[in-house]
C-alpha cells in the first residue's frame, strides 16, 4: 500500500511539473482554471502577455520626457546602451549595429522577460517550448539571408560560403558545409536557450517534489530548489544575453564575410 501510495504521489508531481513546463490548452490561476479556446495555447497567452507588460514598462519609465532620465528609465537606458554599444556595434560595426540595435534589444528584453515572467508560479514559460525559440531563431535566420542580400546583393551573399585562399577540390566540399553551417547556427540557437530554460525548471519542481513524495525527511531538498531559484534568475539573464550576442555574430558573419 505504502508503495502504491509512493508511486500515485510521484506521478501527481511528475503530472504537475510537466503542466507547468509545457504547452497546455488551459491556465491554472489559484482560483480559478481558465480554459483556454482550442487555437490558443498557454504559451502564446505567456507571448501576448510579456509584450503587453513589457511596452507598458517601457512606456511608463519613459513617459516623461527628460534630458537625465530617473529611476527606472534611467536603468533601462543603461541595459539599451550596452546592447547597443557592447553587442550590435561591438559585432556589427557602427552603421550596421546601430540600425540592428532596435532587433537585437527587442531580443534581449523580450526574452529576458519570458525568462523572469516563467518563474513566477501564476505565470509559464515561454522560452522552454522550443517552438517558441524556433521562431526567434528563424527572425535571426531571415535577417541573415534577406538582410545580407540586400546589403551584399545575391552574389555577395553567396560569396560568404567561399573562403579565399582555398583550392577549388576542397572547395566543393566546403562550400555546402559553410552554407549547412548556417542553418546549423540558427538550430544551435534554438535548442540552447529552450534547453536551459526547460531544464532548469524540471531540477526546481523535481527538488520540491521529493517532499512532496517522500515527506519531512526530504524537507533539506526546499534550501536546494531556492538556491537553484536564485541561480535561474542568473540563467534568465544569461541566455537573454547570449541569445541575443551569438544573433549579432552570426548576422555578422554573413553581411561582412570579408571581416
Amino acid at each position: 500500500m505504502a508503495a502504491a501510495t509512493l508511486a500515485e504521489r510521484s506521478e501527481a508531481v511528475t503530472t504537475y511539473a510537466l503542466e507547468h513546463v509545457l504547452d497546455s490548452s488551459h491556465w491554472a490561476l489559484p482560483f480559478y482554471n481558465i480554459h483556454l479556446p482550442p487555437w490558443l495555447s498557454l504559451h502564446m497567452v505567456m507571448l501576448v502577455v510579456g509584450a503587453a507588460l513589457l511596452s507598458g514598462i517601457f512606456a511608463l519609465a519613459f513617459r516623461k520626457k527628460s534630458l537625465v532620465p530617473h529611476g527606472a528609465a534611467n536603468a533601462l537606458e543603461v541595459m539599451v546602451k550596452f546592447v547597443r554599444d557592447g553587442i550590435a556595434i561591438e559585432n556589427l560595426g557602427e552603421e550596421d549595429g546601430r540600425k540592428m540595435a532596435p532587433l537585437l534589444c527587442s531580443f534581449f528584453f523580450f526574452i529576458l522577460f519570458l525568462n523572469l515572467m516563467g518563474l513566477i508560479p501564476l505565470f509559464a514559460t515561454a522560452t522552454g517550448n522550443v517552438n517558441v525559440t524556433a521562431g526567434l531563431s528563424l527572425i535571426t535566420l531571415g535577417v541573415m539571408i534577406f538582410g545580407a542580400i540586400h546589403k551584399n546583393g545575391l552574389g555577395g551573399f553567396l560569396k560568404a560560403f567561399i573562403p579565399h585562399g582555398v583550392p577549388w577540390p576542397v572547395l566543393i566540399l566546403l562550400v555546402p558545409i559553410e552554407f549547412m553551417g548556417m542553418f546549423i547556427k540558427t538550430f544551435a540557437l534554438t535548442i540552447r536557450l529552450f534547453a536551459n530554460m526547460f531544464a532548469g525548471h524540471i531540477v526546481i519542481f523535481s527538488l520540491i517534489g521529493l517532499v512532496v513524495t517522500y515527506g519531512w525527511v526530504a524537507l533539506p531538498a526546499i534550501g536546494l530548489a531556492l538556491a537553484i531559484y536564485i541561480l535561474e534568475i542568473l540563467v534568465a539573464l544569461i541566455q537573454a544575453y547570449v541569445f541575443t550576442l551569438l544573433s549579432a555574430m552570426f548576422i555578422a558573419q554573413v553581411h561582412h564575410p570579408a571581416h
